[in-house]
C-alpha cells in the first residue's frame, strides 16, 4: 500500500515548497530528492515545524461540576500551543 500518496496530485509541489520553508526555519539543510542522511532529530524537527504552522493552537472548552457544592459548575478553557 502506498503511504506517500498525495490525494490531490497538484498539491505535491506546494507541499514540497512548504517542507523546504519549514526546514529552512529550523536550520535543516534539505536537498531535492532523497534525504536519507538526515538524523531522526532533524527529520522530526522539520515535521514538527510543519505541524506547528498548520495547527498553531488547539483549544478545548468544558464544564467541571463542583462536587462539594451542589448545583455549582466551573467553566474551564484549556489552550495548548503545539510545540512548546
Amino acid at each position: 500500500m502506498a503511504r506517500n500518496k498525495t490525494l490531490v496530485p497538484e498539491a505535491r509541489e506546494a507541499l514540497n515548497r512548504f517542507k523546504m520553508e519549514s526546514a529552512k526555519e529550523v536550520g535543516v539543510n534539505l536537498k531535492n530528492g532523497y534525504n536519507g542522511d538526515l538524523t531522526s532529530r532533524e527529520a522530526g524537527s522539520v515535521g514538527g515545524q510543519m505541524v506547528n504552522l498548520m495547527m498553531p493552537e488547539q483549544q478545548w472548552k468544558f464544564q467541571r461540576i463542583n462536587r462539594n457544592a451542589y448545583g455549582h459548575c466551573t467553566h474551564i478553557t484549556l489552550s495548548m500551543v503545539a510545540g512548546l
